[in-house]
């Protein structure tokens, strides 16, 4: 069944001109005055306010065949849909959940250390990923020094090599890193 307080296409006699000359004089003699009490409505909220008002005009668009601008001034019409438009926006914010600003997430303590946790993984990932581009005898060494703790002598002893090898192939070793990690992206 349609909706009887919704006007159809065919039920509309006025030309498109003629809709927009009413418009434009609906929107000249009613628009600021029904602006100053939205605003009044909305508590000062000057953006919510020109909604309403370009919501209340759009409702009186599609109420133009039922409209009779000869009947006395519309605004009595006007000022009950956009303080209905108003009541019911104030009952759907009260429905759902309160919007949280952007800014309140960033200062809560978790989140910051979620970033900070997230980006030591995705350092550790690229970091790791780096090593195992290098060759074994490469990464050995560093492994050894860098990640053990161990001097080059102690990390020759365990590789077995000599420690003059071992700081040869720290020197190459970390070029080798470090063209690794600017080609990923990341600077060491």
């Amino acid at each position: 069944m349609a909706d009887p307080a919704r006007p159809t296409g065919p039920r509309r006699t006025a030309t498109p001109a003629a809709e927009d000359r009413l418009m434009r004089a609906l929107y000249r003699e009613h628009a600021g005055p029904l602006y100053g009490m939205v605003l009044h409505l909305v508590g000062g909220d000057r953006q919510r306010a020109e909604d309403v008002v370009q919501e209340t005009l759009v409702r009186a668009w599609r109420h133009l065949d039922r409209l009779d601008p000869g009947n006395g001034s519309l605004r009595p019409w006007l000022a009950t849909v956009a303080r209905r438009i108003v009541i019911d926006g104030r009952r759907s914010a009260r429905a759902r959940p309160r919007e949280v600003p952007e800014s309140a997430l960033d200062r809560h303590p978790d989140a910051a250390a979620a970033e900070d946790e997230l980006d030591r993984a995705l350092r550790l990932m690229t970091l790791t990923d780096a090593l195992g581009s290098l060759s074994a005898a490469h990464r050995a060494a560093i492994t050894e020094t860098y990640l053990r703790g161990r001097t080059a002598t102690e990390a020759a002893v365990v590789l077995g090599v000599p420690p003059g090898t071992v700081r040869s192939r720290l020197h190459y070793a970390l070029r080798a890193l470090r063209l690794a990690l600017e080609e990923r992206g990341a600077t060491p």
